[in-house]
């Protein structure tokens, strides 16, 4: 791309991949980054002053479940003290009163809270782990501490149909802002992609159902619909384009363009224990590699929309395609398009509970022991 680019806005800093979850949409990558090779604290502090300094603003303190960090509120008064807000994103298992006033005293400013269902049962099969009460005292923490919070739905064929209860949960438990995701499939999510797929029909009935929520809770409860990209033809812009306003940092370093950019093989992904966040974010041909339009080939050279779409998602054209630099097979006009379509048109299942049907494969438990963090 010519000349420099712009300062990025926002980091989400991946504190750890330990999880008590096991959620088969799971973001992060198969092959997990264990406890001995994540960055330290001191470490931490570091990459969220460079952040600071190379203009982020926001951060996501995530995982994985960030509260298995011992050191979360160093971490937290950290960024607080570089001029960075922090939003904690979590399960909310272990997030008791005390916890989060330790927390709030370090600088934190919102938590979003992760919700697989609205039905407690669904909800822990859909997890991987009996969780659902641990959410619902979490809400009720961040709620009583007068902290903005913000539900984070992924949604798939098992809980598409549950849109209604899951917004009337969020509701009942405060929540400020409802993010309706329709699940992403690489990592986890295209490992159980099959399971995870919903319906056409699903997704209408669900697209009309917040459509009728919005109205009815216009000023008071936002709700934002995340569209799927596998039904409607038109991609989405790959974090606002490759390299243009965020950052991922993993666990152990890596600095990424994106969440799942971990998963090309022919990037050269570099660390921040080996180069300054500044040249990795400026300089680095892992940032250039997608920046911009001049890489794009086929359909996107001279589409009116790379401007806006970026030629969807690199991540997405590799895991469909083996070739990153393609136009993403979700867009319509893309050669490969067919492939999209005839993962959207098979059927589900005609009994979910037969023998025959899939299951989720679900992830690991937590990738090294160790030691549970307390209040």
């Amino acid at each position: 791309m010519t000349g420099p680019p712009a300062p990025p806005w926002a980091l989400l800093a991946e504190l750890t991949h330990g999880c008590p979850l096991r959620c088969p949409y799971c973001s992060n990558p198969l092959e997990l980054v264990g406890r001995s090779h994540e960055l330290s604290t001191e470490e931490w502090e570091d990459v969220l002053w460079q952040a600071a300094e190379l203009g982020v603003v926001h951060t996501h303190l995530s995982g994985g479940e960030p509260l298995l960090r011992r050191d979360l509120a160093a971490i937290v008064a950290a960024a607080e003290g570089a001029g960075i807000y922090t939003q904690l994103v979590t399960s909310g298992n272990g997030l008791s009163a005390s916890r989060l006033s330790a927390l709030v005293s370090a600088g934190l400013r919102s938590v979003q809270l992760s919700v697989q269902h609205a039905d407690p049962v669904a909800s822990d099969r859909i997890a991987g782990h009996r969780s659902f009460s641990a959410k619902e005292r979490a809400a009720a923490v961040v709620r009583d501490a007068e902290l903005p919070l913000g539900l984070n739905v992924v949604l798939h064929r098992d809980n598409l149909d549950a849109v209604d209860a899951i917004v009337d949960l969020g509701v009942a438990w405060g929540a400020e802002r409802i993010e309706l995701a329709n699940a992403q499939f690489y990592g986890w999510a295209l490992r159980n992609r099959t399971t995870l797929l919903p319906t056409r029909d699903q997704l209408s009935r669900a697209s009309e159902v917040v459509e009728r929520r919005r109205k009815q809770l216009a000023g008071t409860t936002e709700l934002v619909w995340v569209v799927p990209d596998y039904f409607d033809g038109v991609p989405k812009p790959c974090m606002g384009g490759w390299g243009a306003v965020s950052l991922t940092v993993a666990p152990d370093g890596r600095v990424l363009p994106c969440p799942a950019a971990g998963t090309l093989p022919d990037l050269d992904i570099p660390n921040v224990r080996d180069r300054s966040l500044e040249w990795i974010w400026r300089s680095s041909p892992a940032f250039e590699r997608y920046r911009g339009t001049e890489w794009m080939t086929g359909p996107c050279t001279d589409c009116p929309r790379r401007e806006t779409d970026f030629g969807g998602c690199r991540c997405q054209a590799h895991a469909l395609t083996g070739d990153a630099s393609r136009t993403d097979p979700a867009c319509a006009l893309s050669p490969d398009h067919a492939l999209v379509r005839a993962l959207a048109e098979v059927p589900p299942p005609d009994d979910p509970e037969s023998a025959d049907a899939p299951r989720y494969v679900y992830r690991g438990a937590r990738p090294e022991p160790r030691e549970r963090a307390t209040d």
